[in-house]
């Protein structure tokens, strides 16, 4: 599912929910949007509320770790 959201400053952010985050349930998910410049991390259930970013090497790296590769 993608969901496009304003970034602030004109910048629009198209949010992506992994089909792998909820198992089935929409309890526990997290939703991504990517930028040049940027990884933004979200959850799912408060679209709202508190978000982060990290570089793209940092999310490589951490994709990596979660998936035990």
């Amino acid at each position: 599912m993608n969901r496009k959201v304003s970034a602030g400053g004109g910048a629009e952010l198209e949010w992506r929910k992994s089909s792998y985050s909820s198992n089935g349930s929409e309890a526990d998910c997290v939703e991504v949007a990517h930028t040049p410049g940027a990884i933004y991390v979200r959850d799912s259930k408060n679209t709202q509320g508190p978000r982060f970013a990290v570089g793209g090497t940092a999310w490589t790296d951490f994709v990596a770790y979660a998936s035990g590769n």
